[in-house]
């Protein structure tokens, strides 16, 4: 008997640490905190132990297919889906993701960013974006599909 409790105690424990294990990278749909309407699906990936992300498809109806119209240089009418959007963020002791390099295709405008989990659901994870003193958040769900 004491030996089922064990057993069960064990998976419970390793269940939840599976649960608190959750992490920033992987795919997530966006959704705009002015209409509450998804945007696109994000993939946030890990390189040489920096964060990036970048645009894997358009899901706002009649914007599949956008292009950057008021981007300048090289990006200038690229097509958005593809795009890298965040660069180079630094992992700090608060289990928070911070960098200079947030893009936003729609304006044309480059954030300074911090990125988290929802302590309380591990599948949303918060996105900040800065400009001067000013911010922004929005609240963007891990997608399984």
């Amino acid at each position: 008997m004491q030996k089922k409790v064990k057993l069960v105690l064990f998976f419970f424990c390793l269940g939840m640490w599976f649960c608190n294990a959750q992490s920033v990278f992987g795919r997530w749909k966006t959704i705009d905190d002015r209409t509450g309407n998804p945007k696109g699906i994000i993939e946030i990936y890990q390189k040489d132990g920096l964060m990036y992300g970048k645009i894997l498809k358009i899901v706002e109806k009649g914007k599949e297919n956008a292009v950057c119209i008021k981007c300048d240089g090289d990006l200038k009418d690229k097509p958005v889906v593809g795009m890298t959007i965040i660069k180079d963020g630094r992992k700090n002791d608060d289990n928070e993701w911070k960098g200079k390099f947030l893009f936003d295709p729609e304006q044309a405008m480059t954030f300074r960013f911090k990125i988290w989990l929802n302590p309380d659901d591990p599948n949303e994870l918060k996105v900040r974006g800065y400009l001067a003193f000013l911010y922004r958040t929005q609240t963007w769900l891990r997608y399984k599909g």
